[in-house]
């Protein structure tokens, strides 16, 4: 019997994010995933380096990698929305679990249990908590992305999002955001 699983990844590439913004250019879930895998890597890496951690860069790398998974089912929902009250979060909350169950039902079923803490995974770990923080700074580095094209409707939605990476107390967050995040304002001659 065939296995859709991941078919349905590859749709990934047709999520388009910010869809209540005007994109100079459009960024979709799969290679926005592929950006929170690297930085979640690097995240682990400084912690392991520099602050005495052992945190599992793969297991970082691969949660993600299916961190937005969900969306091959749902899409993406805007911030504006799914943020709106604390009952419209829950309810969202709620289809994306379901939706992360039906993705596992594509699974063979000797890979499914495999699966779900790929799909659903500890919410307390360090290594989820890094995902989180990669996925705030890849948003981050798509309005800095925007803002350079000129682009002022990313004004806002970079101040909030940098006033969020700031208060996380992760070290290694700071770390990425003082190193790497200033060369992405950067033209390609400013980096040569």
């Amino acid at each position: 019997m065939p296995s859709h699983f991941y078919a349905y990844m590859a749709r990934m590439k047709f999520i388009k994010r910010w869809g209540l913004r005007r994109n100079t250019r459009e960024e979709n879930d799969q290679e926005h995933s592929l950006q929170v895998a690297m930085i979640a890597h690097a995240l682990c890496m400084l912690r392991n380096a520099r602050y005495g951690g052992q945190v599992d860069p793969g297991k970082a790398v691969i949660l993600a990698v299916y961190h937005e998974a969900a969306e091959v089912i749902t899409g993406d929902l805007a911030s504006p929305i799914k943020y709106f009250n604390p009952g419209i979060r829950q309810a969202y909350k709620d289809i994306e679990r379901l939706a992360g169950e039906k993705l596992i039902s594509y699974l063979p079923q000797d890979l499914r249990e495999d699966y779900r803490p790929l799909l659903f995974p500890e919410q307390d770990s360090l290594e989820w908590r890094i995902v989180k923080a990669a996925d705030k700074i890849s948003a981050y580095l798509k309005c800095l992305e925007e803002l350079g094209y000129g682009n002022d409707e990313f004004v806002k939605a970079e101040k909030a999002i940098l006033s969020e990476i700031q208060a996380n107390p992760l070290p290694e967050v700071q770390d990425f955001m003082g190193e790497f995040a200033p060369s992405f304002a950067l033209t390609l001659d400013a980096l040569n």
